[in-house]
């Protein structure tokens, strides 16, 4: 009677965590698709919000509004100037007037550039490695910059400024990243 009754609560145990699993797994489901659909909705949020404001985009001083995201993003007070702009790897560098510090912008993220260092036989490489002051040094503090810490429209105002500052477009980029050499 005992086993009769050790087997029964053994298969219950094993009936239930089965049922608790498939629930687990369906409530799962069920929030995955919530996730999505307000995924969804905020980005149609945000387009609906963009028609209404992409008439009026205008970067009048390219230069002053770099310097007050870059100044948002990091949390320093940047006065910047362009020191240079590297042609052909989209490196813009800039020194902050206060302190000298080097700043570097671009499209690529530090894992792209770092690739694309190593890899010794593309533009980008040869163009940085000339000149040791443009090194990304290993632990450089990397920032991005998007429509999500920038601006609604960041990425319009990015293609306005960039062409402006450094008389090159910038097709399609809707993300900007900050190094501090």
């Amino acid at each position: 009677m005992e086993i009769l009754l050790a087997i029964v609560v053994a298969i219950a145990v094993i009936f239930f965590g089965a049922l608790i699993s498939i629930g687990n797994d369906r409530q799962r489901r069920a929030i995955d698709n919530l996730r999505e659909q307000i995924v969804f909705w905020a980005t149609r949020d945000l387009h609906i919000k963009r028609e209404k404001l992409v008439q009026d985009v205008r970067v009048d001083e390219p230069l002053e509004w770099l310097c007050s995201l870059a100044s948002r993003v990091s949390g320093r007070n940047l006065d910047l100037d362009v020191l240079r702009f590297v042609e052909g790897s989209n490196l813009l560098v800039c020194v902050d007037k206060n302190n000298g510090h080097k700043y570097v912008f671009s499209p690529n993220s530090l894992k792209d550039i770092k690739r694309s260092q190593k890899a010794g036989r593309n533009r980008l490489s040869r163009q940085l490695s000339v000149e040791s002051e443009f090194m990304l040094p290993k632990n450089a503090p990397a920032y991005e910059m998007s429509v999500f810490n920038a601006g609604i429209l960041f990425d319009l105002e990015l293609a306005i400024a960039w062409r402006k500052i450094t008389e090159k477009g910038l097709v399609g980029c809707d993300v900007l990243w900050m190094f501090v050499i």
